[in-house]
């Protein structure tokens, strides 16, 4: 079908609940994505950092072959090996307690947030100002952006918003809160990271009241900072986290990890999700833990981060860069949107803005010296394309 066509579909069909841009993509390989003309495009966005060992990893690939062609769905009312197994996996390469599987990063927020109020009854969730958690009632409502929560209110009671700093952390948790929730760095406001010192304010407060600390780790884990959770960077442990986007390798699977103080707060009947944990789904999680968790792989995303930051910093209105590994924001002194349109239609490189004057880069963590040395020149001719240069 052509582009027009399924346009045409989407105006009739689907509920206009997204923006998209006007391109139809039917091949990926690596880090680079083909639309239905033909055209080759460089993917730094890596579908919001879930295709981070690449599109179509070959191993994910064939473990997705190899277990639908057995078998596809019997429900958590059975064992699975696949399950089993990658359970096993994030817990001894994390906290060392048990996996709750979901099917996304909110979901994995829904279950951290039963979690702790299982734990906790009747205790508040503190969390921060510019931090997102998802979309769902219980995760939306632990995401304390105006323009987003407003148009659902009344929201879930239970949440404090406070600022992210030492200060503010160490003054909210008191006996009555159940947890606090922060993500170590935030991705969808900007990719701003927590400073060392508010996560260890969070720590101490939590530990001194009771409360769990629960990082949610959805776009910051797996790899894309440089160490396979972000949190080892930090030198602060939480009691669980949330994962989901990259843990699949391209296919929906969300987690909640706990360490083993909170391992065992859920008893059967507690929570459930259908499709949880399958075993397609598994297998191919199974395949991008494998390539991920990669000592010189992991290794190369911190070198080629330092390139691609370096790279930025020297690219016209570029006004200062954050970010960590391959999660990356660049502040420019125009318009992020016009400049994201322009590297997607002129120069075929995919970004995306997340504010009015921020651009994010999350490239695959598989990408290579000269990808990077290429986005780099083609961002640069959309930044200078505004100067009619």
């Amino acid at each position: 079908m052509t582009l027009s066509e399924l346009q045409a579909l989407e105006r009739e069909h689907v509920v206009p609940s997204y923006a998209r841009s006007p391109v139809e993509f039917v091949r990926g390989e690596g880090a680079w994505l083909w639309d239905e003309e033909g055209n080759e495009y460089l993917d730094f966005l890596c579908g919001i950092s879930v295709t981070n060992v690449g599109h179509c990893h070959p191993r994910v690939v064939a473990a997705v072959r190899e277990q639908a062609g057995r078998l596809m769905h019997v429900s958590n009312l059975f064992y699975t090996e696949p399950a089993m197994r990658l359970a096993e996996r994030l817990s001894e390469s994390s906290l060392g307690g048990k996996v709750y599987f979901c099917n996304s990063g909110a979901e994995a927020s829904e279950a951290a947030i039963k979690l702790v109020r299982k734990a906790h009854p009747s205790g508040d969730v503190v969390v921060v100002y510019g931090a997102f958690h998802g979309r769902t009632y219980g995760a939306l409502s632990a995401t304390p952006q105006e323009a987003k929560q407003a148009p659902f209110a009344p929201l879930v009671p239970g949440f404090r918003a406070v600022e992210p700093t030492p200060e503010a952390l160490a003054g909210a948790v008191d006996a009555d809160t159940a947890a606090v929730l922060l993500e170590p760095i935030q991705g969808e406001s900007g990719v701003h990271a927590l400073s060392t010192e508010a996560l260890q304010a969070a720590r101490a407060a939590c530990d001194e009241h009771g409360a769990a600390l629960v990082f949610d780790e959805v776009q910051c884990g797996m790899g894309r900072t440089g160490t396979l959770w972000a949190y080892e960077q930090t030198g602060v442990t939480p009691d669980a986290i949330t994962l989901a986007k990259a843990l699949g390798g391209g296919l929906p699977i969300g987690a909640l990890l706990t360490a083993p103080r909170l391992a065992d707060v859920f008893q059967p009947g507690d929570h459930g999700s259908t499709f949880a944990g399958g075993p397609v789904i598994a297998a191919a999680a199974l395949a991008a833990l494998e390539v991920t968790d990669d000592p010189a792989l992991l290794a190369r995303v911190g070198e080629l981060g330092q390139r691609l930051h370096a790279g930025l910093e020297r690219l016209p209105h570029v006004s200062s860069v954050r970010g960590r590994g391959l999660m990356l924001a660049c502040e420019l002194d125009i318009p992020a949107s016009e400049v994201v349109r322009r590297a997607l239609f002129e120069q075929r490189l995919i970004l995306n803005a997340t504010g009015p004057t921020t651009v994010r880069l999350l490239p695959p963590l598989i990408v290579g010296a000269r990808e990077i040395d290429t986005a780099l020149e083609r961002l640069g001719a959309a930044l200078s394309a505004g100067d009619g240069g």
